[in-house]
């Protein structure tokens, strides 16, 4: 009886996923098809201030969530925002179909550049090294950081960055459990995105008793999709429309990044 019901559960797994991978492959030419048939796009995120972040009333904003609202409406679907518990994980969320893209302050690495499709770079970013302001004056060049413990994001440019210098560190699973990680003293610092440093530590903020010293390196960000993929190019057109008009700056502004938008 077990043997059978062992059979009989293998043949339904086999069923669901050739169900699934017609769906997916060959019902659809493409990405749009796909997306635009299913009336949504989900957008892979996480709380990423000031590009991702929630309102007061619960929903998400930032330069990149509007962005990423205002493409599915040109595209005539609506958007959903799936907040990825590891950033880690995200090539592995889209080739998965979890969601359709990820839209969050991404830095085009290596990593990124040979698993995804990926629209041209909209956004320049650094990496900077956050400490306790108490200390700062002690960590101003890439030399005095080397005996340092460093708190990063999983499967982020800061991380890598450590990770390459030889650097102790410490994985969490968000940019914001970095930032806690040096106020609580569980780790001497952080590297993080230059971005979000402007909008979470100093006076007036999160962590007022934190500040940014060392620049280690510039990337660019840009969003991803499905290796393949049609939406990147549809994407850049959209950039393109929305830089021309002006839309795309007066967003920008809204959230304090204009200085960091690239030229379309």
């Amino acid at each position: 009886m077990k043997k059978i019901l062992a059979l009989l559960m293998a043949a339904f797994m086999l069923t669901a996923c050739f169900a699934g991978c017609a769906k997916q492959d060959k019902e659809f030419d493409s990405d749009m098809a796909y997306v635009k048939d299913k009336g949504t796009l989900l957008v892979g995120i996480t709380d990423f201030a000031p590009m991702d972040y929630k309102d007061e009333d619960g929903n998400w904003i930032g330069f990149d969530a509007d962005m990423a609202t205002k493409f599915a409406e040109e595209l005539g679907v609506k958007v959903e925002f799936v907040e990825l518990a590891d950033w880690g994980k995200k090539i592995m969320e889209l080739d998965d179909y979890q969601v359709d893209c990820v839209w969050n302050g991404m830095t085009l690495t290596d990593e990124v550049l040979k698993g995804m499709e990926t629209a041209k770079p909209y956004c320049k970013n650094q990496q900077v090294v956050v400490v306790k302001k108490d200390v700062a004056d002690k960590y101003t060049t890439k030399e005095s950081l080397k005996d340092l413990s460093f708190a990063v994001e999983d499967g982020s440019a800061g991380q890598d960055i450590v990770e390459a210098n030889g650097w102790t560190s410490t994985a969490v699973p968000k940019q914001a459990d970095a930032l806690t990680e040096v106020k609580s003293g569980t780790s001497q610092a952080c590297v993080i995105d230059l971005l979000m440093a402007g909008a979470m530590i100093g006076e007036g903020t999160s962590y007022p008793d934190l500040v940014a010293t060392v620049s280690l390196t510039e990337e660019d960000y840009g969003v991803g999709f499905r290796k393949g993929s049609d939406l990147a190019e549809e994407l850049n057109k959209f950039f393109k429309k929305c830089y021309d008009d002006g839309s795309l700056m007066d967003v920008a502004e809204k959230y304090g990044v204009q200085k960091t938008m690239v030229e379309w």
